[in-house]
Formats: structure tokens, C-alpha cells, sequence
């Protein structure tokens, strides 16, 4: 067996998730910086998370079809540098709206390939996955705290460069890693895939999924403006960012023993109450530090544990010859879910207030909790006690 390359693989997913670490908390700022309206900002922040329900299922069947993944890493990582350069020619909404669309359609192509790569690499070797995942993280907090701190001593103008050169360093990290595929076998058929997906429990699952990813709007969309207007630095709350990952990090290690102790339905539960306290706070307390701290600490739940999660359950819940169908509907409806909360957010933020926006997030993870509580319940199914 060839030797794994881990550095290799790593710095990918060190540069890959460190573009998170200046999109995440800081592109609602930046279109803020430049006189957009709160409505015109949800909009833009939503067009990358509708991309996600369309991008990786057309980039998905050509790698299936093609079996040229790498490639498509490779080609994904190049153009998404390009299209986003674009942002330099220009800072009209249409024109910042056609950045937004085009260079997500080629990121989100990126990732999904890379991650069959990695585990093809590490077949045999699969537990150190998260050895390597875990780079991903480190390169988010290290660009968010970073890059706060930057912001703060000099203008948001030099946030489109910032990303490129982010960008620049996933296209390097892409030509650097080795190619390998994975063992080849029967192609999917959508009769199991349909058949599986009629199951009350699972069509509930996926509706939480939607709920879950639509509750986080406010927080991916208004979170930094929010805590700006209260008073706190570019610096504070990069730092702030950064706490919710390291929870998060911490959460994914403690997973495999969470999951072994406790039911898949349990930690979904679990995790839409704690995201619906989550949001009240950053809604209505969000100016006393020790409970954002405490509400940034709960990433740990509305983002890991419902994560590890859900990625189980639908391990679980489909044949070995669904899984690709299965994770792409995920994917779908995340960044469907996504999009509808950066766009209600978007409308809502001028006019109802934060306190009554994070309040309607924390009502759609409620309602996700209950819609588990019974939808799973009466299915009985062996996946999710």
C-alpha cells in the first residue's frame, strides 16, 4: 500500500475550509461596507447557498461518469479564483450578484470530489480521516481570527484581495495532492433510493435538515453586523468565530462516543433545541460576553453534533449503492434551507428587528425538533431509536 499523503491532502483542506474563515463572518460586512441595503445583502449572502443545491449534483455525476475527479478539483479550484476575481471589476449589485452565483458554482464542485479522494487515499486507514478533516478547522480559525484582527486596523476594501489570495492557495494545494480512485463497483439505482426516501422518518429527516440549515440565516447573514452595532471590535469577534469551531472540533472527537451512547433521533433532538436557545440568545442577550460565549460554545451542538449526525443517519438509512444520492439530497437541502434563511433574514433584519428575526430561526428548530420527536418516533426503524 502507497504511503499516505497526509500533508499533501491536508494543506487542501487547510486552505479549502480557511475560505470560510473571511466568507462566513465577514461577507455581510463587506457588501455592508460597500452601502448595501440588509435586504440586498440576504440576497447576495443566499445565491452561493442556492449554488450548493445545484453545483455538486452536476459536478457529482460528471466525476461519477468520468471518473476524473481530480481533475475537476484541479479545474474547479482554478475557476472558482477567476470567476471571483471578476469582483474587482466591478461593485454593482448585478454585477457582485453574477460573482456570487459564478464563483460558488465552481467552489462547491471542489469539495465533494476532493473528499472521494481522500478516502480512496486512505483506504485501510479510514479512522484518520478526522486527523486530516481537522486541518480544515485549523484553517478557519486561523483566517477568522486573522483576519478580524486585520479588518480592524485597516479598511474592509481589502477583503476582495484577501480571498484571492486564499483562493491562490487552493489551486497550489490542489496540484500538489496525488490522484487516487476509489474501488469501482455497480452503479446506483433509483428504485431502493425512492423506495427508502418514502419512509415517513426519512422525508421528516430531510425536512429538519431544510428547518436546521434555514434557522442558521440570521446567524450566517447578520451575526458580525449584529454584534457590531453592539460594540464589539472586528477583532472580538473573529475571536467569537472562533470559539463556535473549536467547540465544534471538540464536538466531532467526542462524536463516535456520543453515538455510541445515545440514539440518532436523541442527539438530533438534542441538537434543534439547543440551536433554538442558541438563537434567543444571540437574538435578545447578545450584548453580555459571557452568554455570547455561551451561545457561541453551543456551535458545538447546532453544527457538530447535528452534522455527525445526520451524516449517520443517512449512512445508515440507505444501501451502499444510495449513499451518493443520499448525501447529495443532504447537500441539497442544506443549501436550499440556507438560502431561504439568508433570504428572510435579509427582509426581515430592517424591518422586524434582530431580536424578532432570531426569534423566527429559533421557532424552525423548534419546529424541527418536534417534527422528529413524532415523525421518528412512530417509524420504529432501526436507524434512529
Amino acid at each position: 500500500m502507497a504511503a499516505l499523503p497526509y500533508w499533501r491532502l491536508s494543506s487542501f483542506y487547510l486552505f479549502y475550509f480557511a475560505l470560510l474563515g473571511p466568507t462566513a463572518p465577514f461577507l455581510a460586512l463587506y457588501f455592508d461596507h460597500l452601502g448595501f441595503s440588509a435586504a440586498r445583502i440576504g440576497e447576495l449572502v443566499a445565491i452561493p447557498m442556492l449554488m450548493r443545491c445545484v453545483a455538486p449534483n452536476i459536478w457529482g455525476w460528471l466525476g461519477d461518469y468520468t471518473g476524473r475527479r481530480l481533475a475537476i478539483v484541479r479545474f474547479g479550484a482554478v475557476c472558482t479564483l477567476l470567476t471571483f476575481s471578476l469582483i474587482f471589476v466591478s461593485k454593482t449589485y448585478t454585477w457582485l450578484a453574477m460573482v456570487m452565483a459564478l464563483h460558488a458554482f465552481f467552489w462547491h464542485a471542489v469539495l465533494p470530489q476532493f473528499e472521494v479522494i481522500t478516502l480512496a487515499h486512505l483506504q485501510g486507514q479510514t479512522s484518520r480521516y478526522s486527523q486530516i478533516r481537522l486541518w480544515g478547522s485549523i484553517g478557519f480559525i486561523i483566517t477568522v481570527v486573522a483576519l478580524g484582527r486585520l479588518f480592524e486596523w485597516l479598511s474592509l476594501d481589502i477583503y476582495p484581495a484577501a480571498l484571492v489570495l486564499i483562493m491562490a492557495g487552493i489551486v497550489l494545494s490542489s496540484l500538489w495532492v496525488p490522484n487516487a480512485q476509489p474501488p469501482q463497483g455497480n452503479r446506483p439505482t433509483g428504485d431502493g433510493f425512492l423506495k427508502q426516501l418514502r419512509n415517513p422518518g426519512v422525508l421528516a429527516f430531510y425536512g429538519c435538515v431544510a428547518l436546521m440549515q434555514m434557522s442558521h440565516g440570521p446567524y450566517y447573514t447578520f451575526l458580525t453586523l449584529h454584534l457590531e452595532l453592539l460594540g464589539y471590535s472586528r477583532g472580538v469577534i473573529g475571536m467569537l468565530w472562533a470559539v463556535g469551531v473549536v467547540a465544534e472540533v471538540l464536538m466531532f472527537m467526542a462524536m463516535s462516543r456520543i453515538l455510541a451512547r445515545f440514539s440518532l433521533r436523541r442527539v438530533l433532538m438534542a441538537s434543534f433545541l439547543l440551536a433554538a436557545l442558541r438563537w434567543l440568545l444571540l437574538g435578545s442577550f447578545a450584548e453580555f460576553l459571557w452568554v455570547l460565549l455561551f451561545a457561541q460554545v453551543l456551535h458545538a451542538a447546532t453544527f457538530g453534533s447535528f452534522h455527525a449526525a445526520a451524516i449517520a443517519f443517512v449512512q445508515r438509512s440507505f444501501g451502499a449503492r444510495q449513499q451518493g444520492q443520499g448525501q447529495a439530497l443532504y447537500a441539497a437541502l442544506a443549501g436550499t434551507g440556507g438560502a431561504l434563511g439568508a433570504l428572510y433574514s435579509g427582509y426581515s433584519w430592517n424591518a422586524l428587528g434582530a431580536t424578532l428575526t432570531f426569534s423566527i430561526a429559533s421557532l424552525a428548530a423548534l419546529a424541527a425538533a418536534v417534527i422528529i420527536a413524532i415523525r421518528m418516533q412512530r417509524t420504529g426503524h432501526e436507524p434512529y431509536p
